[in-house]
């Protein structure tokens, strides 16, 4: 019989984090999270998010033994400010048992009947800056430190289950040496002077952090038209700033600016932490920090963000975009690039790609099902 149990103390949080560490504890693929960051991921405390969403953890339990998770998300912004009645799941890990993920998404369904809510869909975190969707082609592809690994079993369960893929998101990579950079480069040129444009690069993180805010304002313009796209607020802002940019190398955010110096588009590499992550299992101590900061000289980079403000989109400033990073790759020797995940419907993001020889690595989607 499958029991299934709210995650209430610290103690039992702990546990839900660490429940795919055992299911994937021989895996070449997953990328297991730091115990102490992924905690705090819900706690009100530490993520200011949960003022404006709600989470229960839940645990499943077959014979007192941990068989799955699932965290079940409402968040208010998408709910009462969008008017978009989502009961949205994520964190889903659990044993190949149909009725384990059964009883776990009827937990989720419960609660979203009990808000009156229309639908749910998963997996997905709080926002756009959240992991997304289960994994369906790609299984033998190392993940990244913003995505979630899963099983195949996982999708089957779901189909079993009678959900319905919502949407589907494309991963790639492309070696550098392959990137074809000439005619971004030329297109720099005109792009520049025809808009009165510049770019800004930043050697230390104080330099960059007067843009900060900014950036995330052009994040919610440029990303605004996106399906399930939630807006990021002020204290957001403060969040991130602090989680995000005093992690990442400061060359690897490149800027655009106006003649006036307004923010219109932006770009934030980062390096992989895949190999770091598996080595540290979870743990920064004590030899975690260590293998952390070694990995920020890594040879190959994830693509996280990029964006262009409406006013400037399909007039070439990604080539500005795309030169600067192609110039700081250059200097570091860097050997591979990878983008996270792109919904498949995204035409236009996926067009800025064509020069970089792209190949398909990874595939996922969200599943929907009617409340």
């Amino acid at each position: 019989m499958i029991r299934i149990q709210e995650a209430l103390s610290k103690k039992e949080v702990k546990k839900f984090v660490k429940f795919p560490f055992s299911l994937y504890k021989n895996s070449k693929y997953w990328v297991p999270p730091i115990i102490s960051e992924e905690v705090k991921v819900f706690n009100k405390k530490t993520n200011p998010i949960l003022q404006d969403a709600d989470v229960k953890l839940f645990l499943a339990y077959k014979n007192d033994v941990i068989v799955g998770r699932i965290a079940a998300i409402v968040n208010w912004l998408e709910v009462e400010g969008q008017g978009v009645r989502k009961m949205r799941f994520g964190w889903m890990d659990m044993i190949d048992d149909i009725e384990v993920t059964k009883a776990l998404l009827e937990a989720v369904k419960s609660l979203g009947k009990a808000q009156n809510l229309d639908y749910m869909e998963g997996p997905i975190g709080f926002s756009n800056l959240d992991k997304v969707g289960v994994l369906t082609y790609g299984y033998d592809e190392i993940g990244t430190m913003v995505t979630w690994y899963n099983h195949p079993y996982y999708v089957e369960h779901l189909k079993q289950l009678n959900f319905k893929v919502e949407k589907e998101y494309l991963e790639h990579k492309h070696q550098f040496s392959d990137i074809m950079i000439a005619d971004s480069k030329r297109l720099e040129k005109v792009i520049k002077k025809r808009y009165n444009l510049k770019a800004l690069s930043f050697n230390t993180t104080k330099d960059l952090m007067p843009y900060a805010d900014r950036m995330f304002d052009l994040f919610n313009k440029s990303y605004a038209s996106l399906s399930s796209f939630v807006k990021i607020t002020d204290i957001q802002k403060a969040f991130l700033k602090k989680k995000f940019l005093n992690f990442i190398n400061p060359q690897y955010i490149k800027f655009v600016v106006d003649e006036a110096d307004e923010l219109v588009a932006f770009g934030v590499v980062m390096p992989s932490f895949s190999k770091a992550l598996q080595k540290i299992n979870g743990n920064l101590f004590p030899f975690g920090i260590y293998h952390i900061l070694k990995a920020k000289q890594s040879k190959k980079l994830n693509f996280y963000l990029i964006g262009v403000h409406p006013e400037f989109q399909k007039k070439g400033v990604h080539s500005i975009i795309f030169s600067e990073f192609h110039r700081t790759f250059e200097k570091k020797g860097i050997l591979e690039c990878r983008r996270t995940p792109e919904l498949s419907d995204n035409l236009a993001i996926q067009k800025l790609w064509r020069d970089f020889n792209p190949v398909l690595i990874k595939k996922r989607c969200t599943f929907r099902k009617e409340l």
